[in-house]
């Protein structure tokens, strides 16, 4: 009986430990550098992406984004999906030429420091592939996705 009382105070402080740590916020100078890059954002969601990078996902002139941020409160990148109609044809051309007979899954623009780029999910088949391709077509990056690294939304 003293063992199961144990076990079951030990499962309870690490429900409790998850529970805290799933209530963490980002720190005043996360939080200040996104209301400056992002002021009419709504519906703010924190999350700790790595342990020393802040995601915060949002609304902004009615599309879903998610923007990313170190914990001292430099931006990193900012996603949001887009329509295909919205692909500059360079990224377009790259994708039906160097992809052909894939299905786009989903469609990301990426914005970052470095610049812009446009990251596809892409099937064909049983095959799964994430493509980044910078605006002026270039592929990036090709990477196979493996079962269960997408959701249901292809990200």
């Amino acid at each position: 009986m003293k063992k199961l009382e144990t076990f079951s105070v030990m499962i309870l402080a690490l429900v409790m430990a998850s529970c805290e740590a799933n209530d963490k916020q980002p720190s005043a100078a996360v939080k200040a550098a996104f209301e400056k890059k992002f002021a009419s954002a709504t519906d703010v969601e924190w999350e700790m992406e790595t342990d020393t990078e802040w995601e915060a996902e949002f609304e902004l002139d009615g599309n879903d984004y998610s923007a990313n941020f170190s914990a001292e409160g430099v931006w990193m990148e900012t996603e949001h999906e887009i329509e295909e109609a919205e692909v500059p044809a360079a990224v377009k051309n790259a994708i039906d030429s160097a992809f052909a007979g894939y299905m786009i899954e989903a469609i990301e623009m990426t914005e970052s420091p470095t610049g812009t780029a446009y990251e596809f999910v892409l099937e064909k088949g049983l095959s799964d592939m994430e493509v980044v391709i910078s605006p002026a077509g270039k592929v990036l990056k090709t990477e196979t996705i493996k079962e269960g690294d997408v959701d249901d939304d292809g990200e």
